[in-house]
């Protein structure tokens, strides 16, 4: 059954932005949002037969924004803005990243302060629960001035013109997938296309989306990272509680410190090699693992602070203020969100790059306690996991490159009216990819972990590692002669997205 998400005038929650993004809820807007929304409708109305030169009501946009438009012009003036504001290009942005985006901006809408008729935000919560999904192209922001281009694309569809999909992601003309759910095409009034596309809702969404990812990443991590020290016969000692809140309070590391050390208790592997080891100490990459996890852990933690606040935002330019007062100012500038979607970049880089190590250590036989090289089946005839590492290390070079930072890039624009940009969407975009590379990576040291606890046989490992492994193994058969490695590859990756390590 699905969900349903009440939006208010007082907003909406992390988790609900998710489901609807991801899970389809079904979106309503509270009374007392279509009160405000009426009240703030008001205010507007009664600026409109004014004289006086109000910005998104009476005057044009921008670095326009000295040309007033006369009362018969104004309703072409909204339509104007959004035609020509749609403006991305590029392949269309995927579904949910649409979807959390017009959820955030009818947030927004249902505040109250954007002055816009309650039939607007009815219209838009009638898009989401009918499925249909505006086309929104993947260049097009600056990250200022609210996602305008992306906005704008849904907007336009408010209009019954664009480009649009269905539930089914078949993409049919706008008018008939409107008619289709019953919903009426919008006729913008004064304020309202502004009000529809000034707002940092494309980049927010983004944000919250990839903090849910990256804090499944973090605990798949700790689970892989132990599963591989104990495929390396490595110590646990490290991870013991007495060394970590007590001794470097960082809360992410020890979170991450106790998950592996939990990991591993009640490892035959790990006890076998208790006494009469001659190694004093692991690698790095082994222990030191609780604390780049955790790092990145405390890093997701401001990234969800600074998004909560954006989340209680009222983001519009001009706002309505609760006396009627309509206020020009600026919100809309994306350098909050912005950096904390490229501090997550470098963060998921460095998280890779440490997975990779604890992967090469595995296939290397002078490094590997034993393990036969690359873990092939018979050294020499088969190449076992040998390319998988480099996939995997392409996959880290990719995400090091993504990890520059999109924020410290500015690019004035609009006749300098808008002279220093936050580049929010495409730290956004970029970020994306960098959480599917980190699960990909994730994935081919958790394949690599588990063949190695394979060939430590007849040593078996602890009750949690062996139950990632065993549950893996349902997908992804066990070691053995070469075979074809990519949809392996492929379905450990889908493993990992899906949670499987965590189950």
């Amino acid at each position: 059954m699905q969900k349903e998400v009440i939006i208010s005038n007082q907003g909406m929650s992390a988790s609900d932005v998710l489901e609807i993004a991801r899970h389809n809820a079904v979106v309503k807007l509270s009374d007392t949002a279509l009160s405000a929304m009426a009240a703030s409708r008001a205010h507007i109305d009664a600026l409109v037969a004014s004289s006086q030169p109000v910005y998104g009501v009476s005057t044009g946009f921008g670095a326009l924004a000295n040309r007033y438009v006369s009362v018969e012009q104004r309703a072409q003036l909204q339509r104007s803005l959004i035609r020509s504001h749609a403006a991305g290009v590029g392949a269309p942005v995927e579904r949910e990243v649409v979807r959390a985006l017009m959820a955030l901006r009818l947030k927004t809408l249902a505040s109250g302060r954007t002055g816009v008729r309650p039939v607007v935000a009815t219209t838009m919560a009638a898009l989401l629960n009918a499925g249909i999904t505006p086309l929104v192209r993947e260049f097009g922001s600056l990250g200022c001035s609210g996602d305008l281009a992306p906005l704008s694309h849904c907007a336009l569809v408010l209009m019954g013109e664009g480009e649009a999909v269905d539930s089914n992601s078949v993409q049919r003309p706008v008018p008939e997938l409107l008619a289709e759910a019953g919903i009426a095409p919008i006729e913008l009034r004064e304020k309202e296309g502004l009000a529809l596309i000034n707002g940092t809702d494309g980049m927010l969404g983004m944000l919250l989306m990839a903090i849910f990812d990256a804090n499944q990443i973090c605990d798949s991590i700790d689970i892989i990272a132990a599963m591989s020290v104990e495929a390396q016969l490595g110590t646990d000692a490290v991870f013991r509680p007495e060394l970590h809140e007590a001794l470097r309070p960082h809360p992410g590391q020890t979170v991450s410190a106790a998950r592996m050390f939990a990991a591993l208790q009640g490892s035959p592997i790990v006890a076998s090699h208790v006494n009469d080891d001659d190694r004093v100490q692991d690698a790095y990459s082994l222990r030191c693992a609780p604390q780049v996890t955790g790092a990145v852990r405390d890093t997701i933690s401001w990234a969800a602070t600074v998004a909560e606040r954006e989340l209680a935002a009222t983001i519009d330019n001009p706002v309505v203020l609760p006396d009627g007062r309509v206020s020009s100012n600026g919100n809309f500038h994306g350098a909050p969100v912005a950096y904390v979607l490229d501090f997550l970049a470098i963060a998921l880089a460095d998280l890779g790059s440490m997975s990779e190590r604890r992967t090469d250590r595995m296939l290397d036989k002078a490094r590997s306690a034993g393990l036969p090289p690359f873990l092939a089946d018979d050294p020499g005839v088969d190449s076992g996991l040998m390319i998988a590492q480099y996939t995997q290390a392409a996959l880290v070079s990719e995400n090091k490159r993504l990890a520059v930072p999109a924020s410290a890039d500015s690019i004035p624009s609009s006749a300098m009216q808008e002279d220093h940009v936050s580049m929010g969407w495409s730290a956004a975009r970029k970020l994306r990819q960098s959480i599917t590379n980190t699960q990909r990576i994730a994935a081919i040291e958790l394949l690599t972990a588990a063949r190695a606890l394979d060939l430590r046989a007849p040593l078996q490992p602890g009750p949690l590692t062996k139950a990632v492994r065993d549950r893996l193994r349902a997908t992804v058969a066990g070691p053995g002669p070469d075979r074809y490695l990519s949809p392996e590859l492929e379905a450990a990756v889908v493993f990992v997205q899906k949670g499987g390590v965590l189950s």
